[in-house]
């Protein structure tokens, strides 16, 4: 694998399709930056993989997007945004520090997102992921959870050979973040087993506080260690974490949103894909919470037995719209990403990484992907 991977990864291909899907909906500059960003830590990113066993490694290059299932090439395949590697590049350099020396941490982000991407669509039963069966699907769930193990170890293993003299503090703030993602991960399962409403339902606070476990901690850390890395100060670096997982809780707000109302051809995932699994999402728990005819109607369509078909599936939509769910969604995106930048206005930063920040914060919103 370490000998090949390089031709493995195809830099003409996945990435710069990832960017120009960002910046034709959102913004060159966006794109432009998450571009950036992803070629700084790929050649890390790729040595980093290329240290795994074959066999693992082939399934990592497959869940990265930079081959097939048979571990050739795979131009078009899709490796992602790159969000999380763009937040420590840019952490680094918003507090001034070279954008190179967060290179150690990006690589241990995308290696964690990546191995909870593997595990999630197991414990989930999500059969794709990116447009094409998920890691899996393609190879057996035994060796899917291997690979997420090797992938999180391996993340581990980066971030503490890192040099300089802040590499200790960000291990810590690695494993810490770790912890707070599966205990995200543990609400979110348990949600499925309590019921729609009555006693016991799960409400937007309580999910509002999972999202930001599984999804706004590693965010957070994202920015966090490029600070770190950076020699930041404890204070600017608090401030930026808490920046981020705002950031978290938006995006998966709006994760949401697409799981219903996406375009199966940007987001890889089936229409109304959440809804025929009765997944508690944050549009429909904001639905059945406001209560009325419509939320009234939702509950009893959720609370039937078995998967909802399409049919089934698009009334329950509706309904949500109707509810109020899809708007109330809008708005906690809407609503965080604005805490997200107020907090990010508190603290003195460099003016260029500060106002990439700002552009990424802007496209989250109505983002496609």
């Amino acid at each position: 694998m370490s000998s090949s991977l390089s031709s493995v990864y195809s830099p003409s291909g996945s990435a710069d399709a990832a960017a120009t899907g960002v910046a034709h909906g959102h913004g060159a500059a966006v794109g432009g930056v998450l571009k950036r960003c992803r070629e700084l830590v790929r050649p890390s990113l790729v040595e980093a993989v290329g240290r795994l066993h074959p066999w693992t490694g082939e399934m990592a290059a497959y869940a990265l997007g930079w081959s097939d299932a048979a571990g050739t090439p795979d131009p078009g395949g899709s490796e992602g945004k790159g969000v999380r590697q763009a937040l420590a590049v840019l952490g680094a350099e918003a507090v001034g520090a070279d954008g190179g020396v967060a290179v150690a941490g990006a690589v241990a982000v995308e290696l964690v997102h990546t191995f909870s991407l593997l595990h999630d669509d197991i414990m989930d039963g999500d059969g794709l992921r990116r447009q094409r069966p998920a890691v899996w699907k393609a190879y057996g769930t035994g060796p899917a959870v291997l690979a997420g193990d090797a992938l999180l170890a391996l993340a581990v293993q980066c971030l503490a050979e890192a040099p300089g003299p802040w590499t200790g503090e960000a291990v810590r703030r690695l494993s810490g973040t770790l912890n707070t993602l599966v205990h995200g991960q543990a609400e979110d399962l348990r949600f499925e087993r309590r019921p729609w409403s009555g006693a016991g339902a799960v409400d937007p606070g309580q999910y509002r506080s999972m999202a930001e476990g599984k999804t706004g901690s590693l965010l957070g850390c994202a920015i966090a260690l490029g600070a770190v890395l950076g020699g930041a100060p404890a204070g600017t670096v608090a401030v930026l974490e808490q920046a981020g997982r705002h950031l978290g809780v938006a995006f998966q707000a709006v994760d949401d949103l697409l799981g219903i109302w996406g375009e199966p051809a940007v987001t890889g995932k089936p229409v109304h894909g959440d809804l025929r699994l009765r997944k508690k999402t944050y549009p429909v728990l904001a639905a059945l919470a406001g209560g009325g005819p419509a939320a009234r109607e939702l509950a009893v369509l959720l609370e039937a037995p078995g998967l909802l078909d399409g049919a089934a599936a698009a009334h329950a939509a509706m309904l949500v719209e109707e509810a109020g769910g899809r708007a109330a969604a809008r708005e906690e995106a809407r609503r965080h990403l604005d805490a997200a930048r107020r907090g990010l206005r508190g603290v003195s930063l460099a003016r260029g990484a500060a106002e990439d920040l700002d552009a990424l914060l802007a496209c989250l919103l109505d983002r496609s992907w």
